[in-house]
């Protein structure tokens, strides 16, 4: 039975255990290490998210498979700074690889918010079929364009849902005005500008604070994200909008992934692929589980018609503005699995 038959499913035991986990992982791992490389790995979540606990086991198994040529030293929660700056450290080398969600790299790379485009999948299996096939190609080719190296298929951020500290947002109507947090990623504040809202782009570090003092009312996020985070200490609603699917892209720095022998890079691509694997089903049954979680810790959750605020964008200019942005090539190829969405 090989290493990855073995590794154990991810509970919810587990998830809250992980901050206290992965830390040990990566000092023992450490010790007496005489690598032939050593690269940082960097991630905005929170060390019980499921990136970081199928991150950590990749790391462990590639250190493990590549009898210690290569170190790779895992970075949680922002520790090296904010999303941002990552993406610029991996861009200059200061980082060798780190997991960026595909709503923010957009900034960087326009084609990689193919994928987040509002109302765009109906499920996972249009998800998986779409990133996977030509549209996960496509992005993949558009990221070597500046500098950067797409190391696996996409990862799961999971499906965005909507929180609110001032009121519940059961029907477009209830976003008119409302002060929400989204990422710095254009797509995402003009989704919700064509739903009537207040988008504010704020960096992920900076999401809590800015919820306990009322800088914003509401934020958007998956299920996963709101339960690591606490983000319910300082919500009271939750309502499952299902608007953007969003993935998380592990980027390699270019000259870093050249530097290592071909045996090394088939290593780090398997071990990557193979947990991404695992991570991707975590967060699809988190999804599940958490609506229980979060409503026992106090969230009201509302289910909604989704098909509602599609209609609104739809009146909008939203999807013809991104049709223009993206341009005619990269557009046929999101709704070669999509279907017509202009």
């Amino acid at each position: 039975m090989t290493t990855r038959e073995t590794l154990p499913l991810l509970t919810r035991r587990t998830l809250l255990a992980g901050a206290a986990s992965l830390p040990m992982i990566t000092l023992i791992s450490r010790r007496g290490s005489a690598a032939e490389f050593s690269y940082k790995f960097a991630t905005g979540q929170d060390p019980s998210h499921p990136v970081n606990q199928r991150a950590g086991e990749a790391l462990n198994r590639i250190r493990e498979a590549s009898g210690g040529r290569l170190d790779m030293r895992l970075f949680p929660a922002n520790q090296l700074g904010s999303d941002t700056d990552l993406l610029s450290q991996v861009r200059s080398g200061g980082v060798e690889f780190f997991n960026l969600a595909t709503s923010i790299l957009n900034t960087l790379v326009p084609a990689a918010g193919l994928v987040n485009v509002g109302f765009a999948f109906k499920n996972y299996d249009d998800v998986w079929k779409a990133v996977d096939g030509p549209l996960g190609q496509y992005i993949a080719g558009q990221i070597a364009k500046v500098g950067l190296v797409s190391v696996t298929p996409l990862w799961n951020n999971g499906f965005r849902q909507i929180t609110s500290s001032t009121r519940d947002i059961l029907a477009p109507a209830d976003l008119k005005g409302f002060k929400i947090r989204v990422p710095p990623a254009p797509i995402l504040t003009s989704l919700f500008q064509g739903l009537g809202a207040s988008p504010t782009p704020i960096n992920f570090n900076e999401l809590y604070s800015a919820l306990q003092t009322k800088i914003v009312d509401g934020q958007e996020n998956p299920l996963a994200i709101i339960a690591t985070t606490k983000l319910y200490e300082v919500q009271k609603s939750l309502s499952m909008t299902s608007h953007v699917w969003d993935g998380y892209q592990i980027l390699g720095n270019r000259r870093a992934w050249e530097r290592l022998p071909a045996d090394l890079k088939e290593i780090v691509q398997r071990e990557l692929a193979a947990s991404g694997q695992q991570e991707r089903q975590d967060v699809v049954r988190l999804s599940d589980s958490l609506r229980q979680d979060l409503a026992a810790k106090g969230l009201a959750i509302h289910d909604v018609d989704s098909g509602a605020f599609r209609d609104v964008l739809k009146g909008s200019s939203y999807y013809k503005d991104w049709l223009a942005k993206f341009g005619d090539e990269a557009w046929k190829v999101l709704e070669g699995t999509t279907g017509k969405l202009t």
